[in-house]
């Protein structure tokens, strides 16, 4: 899928924010609309090496366990992370989230996120709203992940190594 991007204004430091998301278990409180069942596959969520599986509640996806792994930080401007999902887990995801200082104290964030198919069936599946339910979600999430940061709304519950 070709990739997308979709951004956010916290009005928190970069600093502030780049520690929450450096966390992968903090990303089930923000993303739990659409990613369930988060389990981490290590003790420590924070920093490089740190990945998760989850499942996703797309419709029409009968494959639906993923997992995600930070590889690449830079810190407090970029988190680089990779995984795989689908059947077999043969469809590459590569997410980024970009922080930037934004007006008066603020900080843009933005999340890009491509996917590889690696079958015609699984692009048949991205070309016939995949991609558009994806981005939909992703728009949530950076909502939600603003509400909790500036005003601690929407908390949800975080990851574990034993699960939900």
């Amino acid at each position: 899928m070709q990739p997308f991007t979709v951004t956010t204004t916290i009005a928190k430091p970069r600093e502030q924010i780049y520690e929450y998301l450096a966390d992968i278990a903090n990303h089930a409180e923000f993303t739990d609309h659409y990613l369930v069942d988060w389990h981490l596959t290590r003790v420590d969520p924070y920093g490089p090496g740190a990945g998760a599986r989850f499942r996703i509640k797309a419709p029409m996806n009968r494959f639906a366990w993923a997992d995600m792994t930070f590889a690449e930080m830079q810190p407090p401007f970029r988190i680089v992370e990779r995984g795989r999902g689908g059947k077999y887990n043969r469809i590459r995801m590569l997410g980024t989230y970009t922080l930037s200082p934004g007006p008066s104290g603020t900080t843009k964030v933005q999340y890009t996120l491509e996917t590889v198919p690696a079958q015609l069936s699984d692009k048949l599946l991205d070309t016939l709203g995949g991609r558009s339910w994806s981005r939909r979600q992703a728009a949530k999430a950076m909502r939600r992940l603003r509400s909790i940061l500036e005003d601690g709304h929407g908390r949800g519950k975080r990851a574990s190594v034993e699960g939900p």
